[in-house]
C-alpha cells in the first residue's frame, strides 16, 4: 500500500506541475488516474513522464470544461494511460496510408559534423531545403553539403543558414545553453503564458446535454487552425476529438507534407487562402470563431492584423493560442524552429547522445507535449472566460518545454506494467486519402469521445467557410 501510495504521489506531482502552470484548481488533481507502464517512451531524460502530465493536464481540462458545460456536479474521472500516450506521441511513425508508411525526415534534414563539433539541419520542406543550399552554396547533394559543413564551425554555419532564412543549429550543452541569452530568457518565463486582453463579457457557452454520448467539451466552438508541421496541429487535432468544429487555413503556395497532413489532420477540415486576396473571406471566418489558434514565428502574422490584441480588437471574447520555437522574445524570438532543432540548441541532444554521435528523443515530445498542452490552455481559458469573461491569450514555446524535461520534467524512476506495444491503441478507417492506420488521442475522461468523427480528407480542398 505504502509503495503504491509513493507511485501515485509521485505521478501526480508531474500532472500537477502542468495543471499549476494552466490556473487549474489544485482539488481537482484526485479526478485523474493513470495506468504507468515499465519502457514507454524510454530515454535519459523523464519523457514518459513528461508526455503523461501533457496528455493528463489537457485531459483534465477537457473535462472539467465539459462539466462545467454540462452542469454536472463533479468533474468527470480522467484516465491516463502510458500506453496511450507513447501511441501517440509517435502517430507519425504508425501512420500507414494505404499500407504505405510515411516519410518523415528528408536527406537533408539531419546532424552533420562541422569543423568543431555538430549541427544540425532541418530540409523537409522545398524552401527551407533551397535556402539551406543557397547558404552553402552546394548543390543538392548530401556529400557537397557534407563536405561544405565539415569546413566551417557549427556557431558560423548556424549564423549563415539563419542568414539566409534556412534552418541549422548548433549542438550546445544544457549548460551552454542556460548562459545563452535566448535560453536565460527562455527560463525566466512561466510554462504557459496566460493573459486576459480586455474586460469583456463572459461569453455564454450553449449548454451541453448531460446525458449525450459523448460528452464534447468544445462542440459547437469554431476553432482557426493558422499552424503548421506538428506542435500546433497536436494542438488542433485535439481540440477537434472533443467536439470543435476546425479550419486550417493554409497558404495557397505553401503546402503542408502529405504524410503530416494525414497525420495530424483528424477532425478537422482544410482550407487555403491568401491573407491579403482573401481578406474579406478571412474576416467572415473571425466574426465567429470562438478560437484563433497560430503556429507560425513570432510576428510573422502580425502585417496581416493577427496579432493577439488585434484579433481580440475585431473579435472580442476569442481565445488566441500563439506557439512558437524559441519564446517571442530575446535575440532568438523571431527565428524559425523545430522540434530536431529545440533539442540540439537546449542541450537534449548531447544529454540523449553518446561521446561519438548526438542523440534524441524516443520522440518528437516537445512538439507533442507542448502541443497537448496548448490545447489544455485553449480549454482552461474557455473555463475561465465563462465564469469571468475577457478576450484571452495563451503562448507556449517548445524551447520552454525543452527546459521543463531538461530540468526533471517528471518525477522518474516509477515502475509499473511493461509497456508491450501500440496495438491497443492503432485504429483504421478509410478516408479521402485512402485506407488509414493511425494512433487514437490518448485524451480519455469518463464519458468522453474514443476517436474523431471524421478522418482527414485531402489538404486544402475545403471551402473557406464555417460547416
Amino acid at each position: 500500500m505504502l509503495i503504491r501510495s509513493i507511485l501515485h504521489s509521485a505521478v501526480m506531482t508531474d500532472i500537477g506541475h502542468a495543471w499549476s502552470a494552466l490556473g487549474g484548481d489544485p482539488a481537482l488533481l484526485p479526478r485523474v488516474s493513470t495506468v504507468v507502464r515499465e519502457g514507454a517512451l524510454q530515454g535519459r531524460l523523464p519523457v514518459r513522464e513528461l508526455a503523461r502530465a501533457c496528455v493528463g493536464a489537457c485531459a483534465l481540462a477537457a473535462a472539467e470544461l465539459g462539466a462545467r458545460r454540462a452542469g454536472l456536479p463533479d468533474v468527470p474521472g480522467v484516465r491516463v494511460d502510458d500506453g496511450a500516450v507513447a501511441a501517440a506521441f509517435v502517430s507519425e511513425r504508425h501512420l500507414l496510408v494505404d499500407g504505405r508508411a510515411p516519410v518523415t525526415f528528408a536527406p537533408l534534414s539531419r546532424f552533420w559534423r562541422t569543423a568543431d563539433g555538430w549541427v544540425r539541419t532541418h530540409a523537409n520542406y522545398p524552401h527551407h531545403r533551397a535556402r539551406l543550399l543557397d547558404a552553402l552554396g552546394v548543390p543538392k547533394d548530401v556529400a557537397a553539403v557534407e563536405a561544405a559543413l565539415a569546413e566551417r564551425s557549427s556557431r558560423e554555419v548556424e549564423e549563415a543558414v539563419y542568414a539566409a532564412g534556412g534552418l541549422a543549429v548548433a549542438l550546445r550543452t544544457p549548460k551552454e545553453w542556460a548562459e545563452h541569452e535566448q535560453g536565460a530568457l527562455v527560463a525566466g518565463r512561466p510554462l504557459i503564458e496566460r493573459e486576459r486582453l480586455d474586460s469583456t463579457h463572459a461569453r455564454v457557452l450553449a449548454p451541453a446535454d448531460a446525458t449525450s454520448t459523448p460528452l464534447l467539451p468544445a462542440a459547437g466552438l469554431r476553432v482557426l487552425d493558422l499552424t503548421r508541421v506538428v506542435a500546433g496541429p497536436v494542438a488542433t487535432r485535439t481540440l477537434a476529438l472533443l467536439g470543435a468544429d476546425v479550419l486550417r487555413v493554409d497558404p495557397p503556395r505553401l503546402p503542408e507534407l502529405p504524410d503530416q497532413h494525414a497525420d495530424t489532420g483528424f477532425g478537422k477540415r482544410s482550407t487555403t487562402l491568401d491573407l491579403v486576396v482573401g481578406r474579406h473571406a478571412f474576416e467572415e471566418l473571425l466574426g465567429t470563431a470562438d478560437v484563433v489558434v497560430t503556429g507560425y514565428r513570432p510576428g510573422a502574422l502580425d502585417r496581416f492584423g493577427l496579432s493577439a490584441r488585434a484579433l481580440a480588437e475585431r473579435r472580442p471574447g476569442v481565445v488566441v493560442a500563439q506557439l512558437s520555437a524559441w519564446g517571442g522574445y530575446g535575440p532568438w524570438g523571431t527565428r524559425r524552429g523545430f522540434d530536431s532543432l529545440v533539442q540540439v540548441a537546449t542541450g537534449i541532444a548531447t544529454v540523449e547522445g553518446s561521446v561519438e554521435q548526438p542523440g534524441a528523443l524516443p520522440a518528437q515530445a516537445l512538439d507533442h507535449g507542448t502541443g497537448y498542452l496548448l490545447a489544455a490552455a485553449v480549454l482552461r481559458a474557455l473555463t475561465e472566460q465563462s465564469y469571468e469573461g475577457g478576450s484571452r491569450v495563451v503562448r507556449l514555446a517548445l524551447a520552454r518545454t525543452a527546459r521543463w524535461l531538461v530540468d526533471g520534467g517528471g518525477a522518474g524512476g516509477v515502475e509499473g506494467a511493461p509497456y508491450e506495444g501500440p496495438g491497443p491503441w492503432l485504429a483504421e478507417a478509410d478516408s479521402g486519402l485512402g485506407r488509414l492506420r493511425y494512433a487514437l488521442s490518448p485524451v480519455s475522461f469518463e464519458g468522453g469521445p474514443a476517436d474523431w468523427a471524421r478522418p482527414p480528407g485531402p489538404w486544402g480542398a475545403d471551402a473557406p467557410r464555417w460547416s
